[in-house]
Parts: structure tokens; C-alpha cells; sequence
């Protein structure tokens, strides 16, 4: 799996009009799912998310987590995340898992969200979604949950 973190001022995801998640303080995470992913790679990629040091502590150094903080975590389905952008002008997805598999696993990461870090907020996999933020530095990183050969 992989993800786009943006440490955040506030974030929010809107489907047909209507708000269906909003954090303050926190980290807005965009993820894409990929044909070898599994709960393991949703595991493991949560628990990346959830310990990153991207917080700064008393001295003003990034070496506090979202755990440490106690902040805000809005996960977002991202399709576009798994794209093979190598050549071309127009992106290939063959990289991708089917959506029964992204489904599956962006349900799972969601339950396992709910579990480690209560309050989380969710985009909804498949819809047409509007999402606003304010970035916080800015601080935004790219996360990929193992290396294709642990899968």
C-alpha cells in the first residue's frame, strides 16, 4: 500500500454535499492500494502512519507522532496513488488492485483505524470526493508499507 501524509490544520471530505469526515490538528492520509497488498501491508502501513515523527516537540524538532499528540487521522481512499506515471503523458493503473481487493482492504484499514486510534474519520471508497486542508508547514510524505519483496 501506499499513502500520501499531510500533517494538517484541519481537514475534511465531502460526498455529494454533505461532510462525512473532519479532523483538526492531525494527519490527512491518502491511500492507494495495489494488486500485492493484504491486511499485512494494511497493518503495517497503519502502523507507519500512526508512529511517523512529523510533530515537533518542545525544542521544535519533528520527532512526535499522531499517538504521541493525540491528533486527528482522516484516511482516504486514493485510486490514483498506485498510477505508473513512468512514460507517457497519460498514467497507466495497471499497478492497481481490482476494487473488490482496494474495497476490501481500505474496509479493513478503516476497522483497524477505528481500533488503534478512536476518532479516526474515513473518505468512502468509490465516490466522487471533495477534500479541503490546510497543511500544516508544509509537511507532507510519501509512505509505502514494505518493500514489494515482504508481500
Amino acid at each position: 500500500m501506499i499513502t500520501v501524509i499531510q500533517r494538517v490544520r484541519h481537514a475534511e471530505v465531502v460526498v455529494d454535499g454533505i461532510e462525512i469526515g473532519r479532523i483538526g490538528p492531525g494527519i490527512l492520509a491518502l491511500v492507494g492500494v495495489e494488486k500485492p497488498d493484504t491486511r499485512k501491508s494494511a497493518d503495517r502501513l497503519l502502523e507507519r502512519i500512526l508512529s511517523y515523527r512529523i510533530f515537533a516537540d518542545a525544542q521544535g524538532k519533528m520527532n512526535l507522532s499522531l499517538r504521541d499528540i493525540g491528533g486527528g487521522l482522516l484516511l482516504v481512499p486514493q485510486f490514483t496513488l498506485a498510477a505508473d506515471t513512468d512514460s507517457g503523458n497519460r498514467p497507466s493503473f495497471t499497478a492497481a488492485a481490482p476494487p473488490a481487493l482496494g474495497r476490501d482492504l481500505f474496509a479493513y484499514l478503516q476497522g483497524r483505524a477505528r481500533d488503534l486510534h478512536p476518532g479516526a474519520q474515513f473518505g468512502r471508497f468509490g465516490a466522487d470526493m471533495q477534500v479541503s486542508l490546510t497543511n500544516d508547514g508544509p509537511v507532507t510524505f510519501t509512505l509505502r508499507s514494505a518493500d514489494k519483496s515482504d508481500r
